[in-house]
C-alpha cells in the first residue's frame, strides 16, 4: 500500500512540473496562431522574417521576407510575432550611440579611451614599440641563432 501511495504522489508531481507547464506553453502558442494577421512581423522557425501579407485558404500565411519576395508558410511554422517596439528602440538607441562615438572624435575601444603614444628620443613610444623605419630592420633571423636562457625568459 504505501508503494501505491509513492506511486501516485510521483505521477502527481511529474504532471505539475512538466506535463501541465507544457500544455500551457501549447495553448499560448495556439492562441498567438490565430491572432496573427495581416501586417504582422513574424519569425519561423526556420529563421526567415517576415511581415505578413495575406492568409491563404487553407490556413497557410503569404509572408514578404525582402521586397517583392513572397513565399507561402504554413502557419504552425510562426515560431513568434516580432514586437516591432522592442526592435526599434534598440536600433534607435544603437544608433545614438553611434552618433555620440563620432562626435566625440576620439578613438574608443570597447568604453575606453585608447591613449595616444608620442616618439622619444631613441625612437621608442611610450609603449616600448620600436618604429620600422626599414624593412630588412623588421625581419630577424631566428631559426638560423638559438636563444640564449636571458633572450627566453
Amino acid at each position: 500500500m504505501p508503494s501505491l501511495i509513492i506511486i501516485v504522489a510521483m505521477f502527481a508531481l511529474l504532471w505539475f512540473l512538466m506535463i501541465r507547464p507544457q500544455r500551457a506553453k501549447q495553448q499560448a502558442q495556439r492562441r498567438m496562431l490565430d491572432t496573427v494577421a495581416p501586417g504582422d512581423e513574424i519569425l519561423t522557425v526556420g529563421g526567415l522574417y517576415g511581415i505578413v501579407q495575406e492568409l491563404d485558404e487553407d490556413g497557410d500565411l503569404i509572408v514578404e521576407v525582402a521586397e517583392g519576395i513572397h513565399v507561402r508558410v504554413a502557419r504552425r511554422a510562426v515560431a513568434t510575432l516580432v514586437k516591432p517596439d522592442d526592435e526599434e528602440a534598440d536600433e534607435d538607441a544603437a544608433d545614438a550611440a553611434d552618433a555620440a562615438d563620432d562626435q566625440a572624435g576620439d578613438d574608443i575601444v570597447d568604453g575606453e579611451v585608447e591613449p595616444e603614444y608620442e616618439e622619444n628620443a631613441e625612437g621608442t613610444s611610450a609603449a616600448g614599440v620600436h618604429e620600422v623605419k626599414n624593412e630588412e630592420d623588421s625581419v630577424k633571423d631566428v631559426a638560423s641563432t638559438p636563444a640564449t636562457p636571458e633572450e627566453r625568459s
